[in-house]
């Protein structure tokens, strides 16, 4: 086995207001989860480390990741620009499952950042999956966004922890193999569910 890695890594949360970015961070750093909307005002930056393995490459890697949270108007969106996004070597995208805007909303988020960092591991995370009864968009809209960027998704849920993890780790995944250089084997996939429309969404 191969020696041990440190990578320091910053991943970037963008979507629009009360989509769950906040508290996505707050289940996966803390394991806490608060019904109360609490809107973020300016950027919040929490630290996580993550251990991910990489099979092909017989190594283990250990992420330090400094995961920044930005209020989601777009009016503050337009003020930071470049200075959130300078420097991000991962970015989580979040919807609102129950909101269809959000989704078509993350085409403004990709933009900025491709403009502004390139191409950097993008996953998506579909929140609000506890809330499927009242889902106004299904898996094959989620793939009509990421056929443009590329990008790998997942349903989650802040609430019950659905896949929250696994959204964290799929991006530390991606970082990883674009950081050190190392082509994967195989596209990281992240995560299965099954779908609002009752089919089996897959991120990939």
């Amino acid at each position: 086995m191969s020696a041990a890695k440190t990578l320091k890594s910053k991943v970037c949360l963008v979507g629009e207001v009360a989509v769950g970015k906040s508290s996505l961070i707050a289940r996966y750093v803390n394991d806490l989860f608060d019904e109360r909307y609490l809107m973020t005002i300016g950027t919040k930056v929490v630290k996580k480390t993550v251990d991910v393995r990489v099979d092909e490459r017989d190594a283990d890697v250990s992420v330090e990741m400094t995961i920044w949270d930005i209020m989601g108007e777009k009016g503050f969106r337009q003020l930071l620009k470049e200075a959130y996004f300078y420097g991000a070597n991962g970015i989580l995208a979040v919807c609102d499952l129950t909101r269809r805007s959000t989704l078509e909303d993350l085409d403004d988020w990709a933009d900025h950042i491709i403009r502004v960092v390139g191409d950097v591991p993008l996953v998506v995370a579909v929140n609000k999956a506890d809330l499927a009864d009242e889902a106004k968009f299904d898996e094959d809209a989620v793939s009509t966004f990421l056929s443009a960027y590329g990008a790998s998704y997942v349903f989650t849920s802040a609430k019950t922890r659905e896949n929250v993890e696994r959204a964290f780790e799929s991006l530390a995944q991606g970082m990883v193999h674009q950081q050190l250089g190392w082509v994967p084997a195989a596209a990281v996939q992240a995560g299965r569910r099954p779908s609002p429309t009752g089919g089996d969404a897959t991120g990939a």
